[in-house]
């Protein structure tokens, strides 16, 4: 994973006009981009999903688990959810830099979109196709076409979300995806049934103590 985040530090391809390699020295300080929240800040829960926007296991979870999960326990107010991106591969983080474009407000309704279009937006897999699939996903979601070209083209925010991915998936050991924190305990992909159970758990723990 490290060897991974090294290599997208320095060889990573970012869109600007048309595609360019940027640098980044790994050795200097870049800020942490913030966690995207959904819930109640003081649930007794806190479910954290390492997800990456071109992995179909996590587009699926997104499409079927995810509603059960946000209607019983995010919107409940039980459990407090973060999800974190995992970059393996330039699109992906493409992806990550439109979702976060502008204020933050429409970050979770754009991973609703490139997790539910995954197969479209990708396409053939060539660059300039899936750029012209994420801006046409941009401009759905209400943004204007040069608010879209200045987030894709947002160097500093692409080297802030590769150093996050890099500090977070190290320290929860994290290499698949979609992978589950809850409440500091990590579990792979899994069924509602079985994420039920670990939420459940969980919440009775925290109740007892």
């Amino acid at each position: 994973m490290k060897k991974l985040a090294s290599l997208l530090l320095t060889v990573l391809v970012v869109f600007a006009g048309g595609f360019a390699a940027f640098a980044q020295d790994t050795t200097a300080e870049v800020p942490l981009a913030p966690d995207m929240t959904m819930g109640d800040p003081d649930a007794l829960v806190t479910l954290i999903e390492y997800a990456s926007y071109t992995c179909p296991h996590c587009a699926r979870f997104h499409e079927e688990v995810f509603p059960l999960l946000k209607a019983e326990y995010i919107d409940t107010g039980k459990v407090r959810f973060i999800h974190r991106e995992i970059y393996f591969d330039r699109y992906g983080l493409w992806a990550a830099l439109l979702s976060r474009c502008g204020d933050g407000t429409r970050y979770f309704g754009m991973n609703d979109m490139i997790y539910g279009t995954q197969r479209d937006w990708l396409g053939n897999g060539e660059p300039q196709e899936v750029v012209n699939n994420l801006r046409k996903m941009g401009r759905l979601a209400g943004l204007e076409d040069e608010q879209i070209t200045a987030c894709l083209e947002d160097a500093d925010m692409a080297r802030s979300l590769v150093a996050t991915f890099q500090h977070h998936s190290t320290a929860d050991e994290i290499n698949a995806t979609p992978t589950f924190m809850i409440n500091g305990e990590k579990f792979p992909n899994m069924p509602y049934s079985d994420l039920k159970e670990a939420i459940e758990a969980h919440l009775a723990a925290s109740v007892s103590e």
